[in-house]
């Protein structure tokens, strides 16, 4: 993940209002989705650069975003993305990724990672499958035997920087589906198990598995979509539980859930409260708060990840791009 860097020091000591001056281009275009585009465009290489190593949250969550963007139509500078391409591009070098352990976790990593390759490979950035392949089985070793994936056993509730057992063993659901390869879909089948049969004691758990399992699991599907109702803020948003204050990440796993069930009557509403409050939460810079646990405090890690996935939900709740 990389070491503490300058980065994240002066994020800590100034304002993020005044972290990156915007493209000329992007100032122009004022949709919340351009402005994300471009901060992150700056942030995603910026880590490699300053840090001669890759960190799961530029290289993996924000990269994330900027290759979903290409994938729906949106502009994305080459450049952006180049040492990231690359990168994925070798999950047997992941392991040996430079950075200080202190601030590194390779469960993490790899999820988050194969996460980012995944869609690399859905957007055309890259068209190995193989590599793919070779990130699925690195995920499989960390299968737990029920089935989930833990990053971090000791928190209670998911972060942008720990996950938690839902969206961990959803994300990497996500990177085993389609893969013909036997063994891995078996750890598939042994993830979607875990899925239905996982108790929903936060709104993150409610957005993963809901976002995992698809329409096609309706009992879990209307549990999962009458927490999050219940759930949602009278400002719009959703926080960790049922009556807390909104958070960006919270709400941005939420609203990428009720994506995939756009069409359905009962979401539009939701949608459109919780899209209007993320967007009202962005900073002029183009990110996002980041999410922490407790809330309130200041970490570069969260910043960024927070950002990429804020920035996907805005992102797939969009109507149509501009034109490139």
């Amino acid at each position: 993940m990389g070491k503490v860097f300058d980065r994240r020091q002066f994020l800590r000591a100034a304002s993020l209002t005044a972290l990156v001056s915007i493209a000329p281009h992007a100032r122009a275009q004022t949709t919340p989705e351009v402005r994300a585009l471009a901060y992150l465009a700056q942030e995603v290489p910026a880590w490699s650069a300053e840090n001669r190593c890759f960190s799961c949250h530029n290289n993996g969550d924000a990269a994330r975003a900027l290759y979903a963007a290409h994938r729906l139509g949106w502009r994305v500078p080459r450049q952006a993305l180049s040492d990231t391409t690359d990168w994925l591009a070798q999950p047997s070098q992941w392991e040996s990724n430079r950075g200080d352990p202190q601030f590194s976790d390779k469960k993490l990593a790899r999820l988050q990672f194969a996460a980012a390759l995944a869609e690399a490979l859905e957007a055309g950035w890259l068209n190995d499958r193989a590599a793919l392949g070779q990130a699925a089985s690195l995920l499989v070793k960390d299968q737990q035997p029920d089935g989930s994936w833990q990053v971090d056993a000791e928190a209670s509730i998911g972060s942008p920087v720990t996950y938690g057992a839902a969206l961990a063993t959803a994300t990497a659901r996500r990177v085993l589906a389609g893969l013909p390869d036997a063994q891995l879909q078996k750890a598939a089948a042994r993830a979607d198990a875990w899925l239905l049969a996982a108790p929903l004691l936060s709104v993150l758990d409610a957005a993963a598995i809901l976002t995992a399992l698809g329409p096609d699991r309706s009992e879990k599907r209307r549990e999962c979509l009458a927490f999050i109702r219940s759930a949602q803020s009278s400002d719009g948003g959703w926080g960790p539980r049922a009556h807390a204050p909104p958070e960006p990440f919270d709400t941005a796993m939420v609203l990428l859930a009720l994506a995939n069930l756009r069409g359905a009557p009962e979401t539009a509403s939701l949608i459109d409260r919780g899209r209007a409050w993320l967007v009202g939460s962005q900073l002029p810079s183009g990110g996002w708060p980041g999410t922490t646990r407790p809330p309130g405090g200041q970490s570069y890690a969260q910043h960024i990840s927070t950002t990429g996935w804020a920035t996907l939900a805005l992102l797939r709740t969009a109507g149509r791009p501009p034109a490139r």
